[in-house]
């Protein structure tokens, strides 16, 4: 949620991001009046509370007709009491679900518009020239990797067995990720894929795309789409020691989304799937320290993309394209020959305070004062990049060569047909 004094001190601002997002800046005024509201309604259930303990006094005091008087009106006084208290409690709920209507505030310097919107900030590597390029999953099938024919038969529609080399492949990309991600700094986490509603709704991603996510309706758990949902919740409810710096983690789960609205769309292969395999990043840091981790984690991304060497471009994401959690986000894209386009293959956000204040994370200031955490996160590998690395590593006899440092993990340098 946003900080409801930037609300009240500046609405502008946030009418402005709203805008930028492609979203109703009317929400802005339908919660500063639920805001009032509910301010309102606090003060007159206060009121009355104190009314009614000023009154408690003086019947303790008071005898005969006059105590009996009293006694009359610290019945009607009392209904008043759970009358307001009743309001308070309405009101309150209705400014809580304004207050959640409300997506982040986008970053200053972001790209307003929707998803074609976005600014490429930087290309890397030179696409190679491939003549007659096979995709991936011709690829995959070839050399016994992939075998999306009975992923469908066991599971259905966008299922698929990584098998051979094709599952070590999987394996060696996420240990690199791992094993560079504890070489930074990054604890790393196995966490659960089967989080409570408070928690998958804290991180935002019960909203607009909350047909995305599978839920286990008899026991009101839903699987998450990203280990960030779980390392998010890990500090939930508490207070956490910042004071040497951000807590970095880095969480290895497989990962699952109903890819609703996506039917017609990379429906060949494995770039859009039910579920896969991830390794990502998340950091809690201080709010004054959330834009330097932003770049941190870049930083780390384009690491691991120059350990498959592939082309990537990197792109600043428009307004309209971000989560609502999300106040900016830079995607790396890696090109992929057979499509003659780029496709993502790492995300990262800054999400400042907004999943902190729905969790409750906090952290003592330089007063020992509680202060709401800044949370970020970004993605350090995941199956996708399998289709990256298959179609830009091919070779004209059918062979993929793999890049020396993937290489060791695999343990093969190169992919041969069966």
């Amino acid at each position: 949620m946003i900080d409801l004094k930037i609300l009240r001190e500046n609405p502008d601002l946030v009418r402005d991001s709203q805008r930028t997002r492609g979203e109703d800046p009317g929400l802005v005024d339908a919660l500063l009046d639920a805001d009032a509201a509910r301010r309102a309604a606090i003060v007159e259930a206060d009121g009355l509370r104190s009314e009614q303990k000023a009154l408690g006094k003086q019947v303790g005091k008071a005898q005969g007709e006059e105590k009996a008087a009293l006694l009359a009106k610290g019945k009607e006084l009392a209904e008043q009491v759970k009358a307001a208290v009743a309001a308070q409690h309405e009101a309150d709920e209705a400014a809580t679900a304004a207050h959640r209507a409300i997506s982040n505030l986008v970053e200053e310097g972001a790209p307003a518009g929707g998803e074609d919107d976005y600014v490429v900030l930087e290309h890397v590597g030179e696409p190679r020239r491939i003549d007659d390029p096979k995709d991936h999953l011709e690829l995959g099938e070839a050399l016994g990797l992939i075998d999306m024919e009975r992923g469908a038969k066991v599971s259905g529609s966008r299922f698929y067995f990584l098998t051979g080399h094709g599952a070590l492949l999987q394996l060696g990309l996420l240990n690199m990720a791992a094993q560079k991600a504890v070489a930074n700094g990054f604890t790393l986490m196995v966490p659960p894929v089967l989080v409570r509603p408070e928690i998958m709704g804290g991180t935002g991603f019960l909203g607009a795309h909350a047909d995305e996510v599978y839920h286990l309706e008899d026991d009101d758990l839903y699987l998450v789409g990203t280990s960030e949902v779980p390392l998010a919740g890990y500090h939930s409810d508490e207070i956490i020691d910042l004071a040497d710096g951000p807590k970095r983690y880095a969480g290895w789960s497989s990962c699952f989304r109903r890819e609703a609205g996506s039917y017609g769309k990379d429906t060949r292969g494995i770039i859009r799937v039910h579920q896969f395999d991830k390794v990502e990043g998340f950091i809690y840091c201080k709010p004054e320290d959330a834009a330097a981790e932003h770049q941190k984690l870049l930083a780390w991304e384009r690491e691991m993309l120059a350990a498959i060497d592939v082309p990537y471009r990197v792109i600043d994401v428009a307004g309209g394209d971000l989560g609502s959690s999300a106040a900016r986000k830079y995607d790396c894209e890696a090109w992929v020959p057979t499509q003659g386009t780029y496709r993502e293959l790492t995300s990262t956000s800054n999400c400042t305070t907004f999943q902190a204040r729905r969790l409750s994370i906090r952290y003592r200031d330089e007063n020992g004062k509680p202060q709401t955490a800044a949370t970020l996160n970004g993605t350090l590998a995941t199956t996708r990049w399998l289709v990256a690395i298959l179609e830009n590593h091919q070779q004209p006899d059918g062979s993929v060569t793999l890049p020396p440092e993937l290489a060791r993990f695999v343990g093969t340098d190169v992919l041969e047909p069966r």
